[in-house]
């Protein structure tokens, strides 16, 4: 089955968060505003507002698993996007199930810090993103810390990051400049060919409510867009648009 009324189908991986601004609850507002079918599977359980996590609980191994193949075994999908993935674990599960039974494009988000500053996925699942999960993906979008953390050095001239980073992981790269100074800010995608794509817009004067799960928005949308059957240039074009606009 496709989805209800011949949707395309997206599913998202990543973590609940409670108070539904970020995480699997972005995901799926965002799939059902730009008319995709949205799913969910959850690696983590989290008791969050937009300015703090005081408790993360990991969903067992065993009911991750059960969950993913609930989907596939119903839904023929269309595009998986991942966010935050808990440990190395998870994430070596993960990798293994989308091998066996994801074809599609897969927009891996690389939540490895909140806005917070609480730390979402250690060093080990770091180590199994980059080398176990990342070989597959379509597209990454990274903010510029966690490209700084990726490329294991600081980036000084985004351009030249994005370029590295698509080289090194050997997929497109969207890299983020939300985390950036000035007044415009520069988003940059580098697609499987080393072409570098630029989208500008004005810095948004946004509250924390506003802030909260931008990166997953961004992400989601992306997802979803290239389900409906956009190039990833233009996915990333009317994703950063959407944003801008909601």
């Amino acid at each position: 089955m496709t989805g209800c009324g011949k949707r395309p189908v997206c599913l998202t991986i990543g973590g609940s968060d409670s108070c539904g601004g970020a995480g699997i609850q972005a995901d799926l507002r965002v799939f059902e505003v730009l008319g995709a079918e949205g799913c969910s599977a959850t690696t983590a359980l989290t008791a969050q507002n937009p300015s703090t996590i005081t408790r993360i609980e990991a969903v067992s191994l065993a009911q991750l698993d059960a969950e993913i193949h609930a989907i596939f075994d119903y839904y023929d999908v269309a595009v998986v996007k991942t966010g935050m993935l808990v440990d190395a674990e998870h994430v070596a599960l993960i990798s293994a199930l989308l091998d066996q039974l994801h074809k599609g494009p897969l927009i891996i988000d690389p939540v490895m810090i909140s806005s917070s500053g609480k730390t979402l996925l250690d060093i080990g699942g770091v180590d199994a993103l980059m080398h176990a999960l990342m070989p597959q993906a379509t597209l990454i979008t990274p903010n510029l810390d966690e490209a700084a953390h990726l490329l294991g050095e600081a980036v000084d001239d985004p351009v030249v990051a994005v370029a590295k980073l698509a080289e090194q992981l050997n997929c497109a790269v969207l890299l983020k400049g939300g985390h950036g100074d000035g007044d415009t800010l520069l988003d940059l995608l580098c697609d499987g060919d080393g072409e570098i794509s630029r989208f500008s817009h004005l810095r948004q004067i946004w509250d924390a409510d506003q802030c909260h799960g931008t990166g997953c928005r961004l992400a989601s949308a992306v997802a979803a867009n290239l389900a409906l059957g956009m190039s990833l240039t233009q996915a990333v074009e009317n994703s950063v648009a959407f944003l801008q606009a909601t």
